[in-house]
């Protein structure tokens, strides 16, 4: 005869998963849509600065840094706007 596990009890309110007290907002996993479409864009980017004629790989590169500045501002904003105030 073996001994019977004990009963598994979930965890008290409050508690994130088994990682611990929560305190504040929970962050989304890493990798999201938005970095996904970024980067679809970046590829489109690049494909037509190898076949247009009037959209080099310098304009490729101000497009970068154009899309690239936008999209941390972007991110930004998003996680400034759940900041919670303590």
């Amino acid at each position: 005869m073996s001994t019977p596990e004990p009963p598994v009890t979930p965890p008290p309110a409050g508690y994130g998963g088994m990682r611990g007290p929560v305190s504040g907002a929970i962050l989304p996993v890493p990798g999201n849509a938005e970095i996904a479409i970024w980067f679809i864009v970046e590829v489109t980017l690049a494909i037509v600065a190898a076949v247009a004629s009037d959209f080099d790989a310098h304009g490729w590169a101000v497009a970068t840094t154009w899309l690239t500045a936008a999209y941390i501002l972007s991110r930004g904003i998003a996680k400034a706007s759940r900041v919670l105030e303590q």
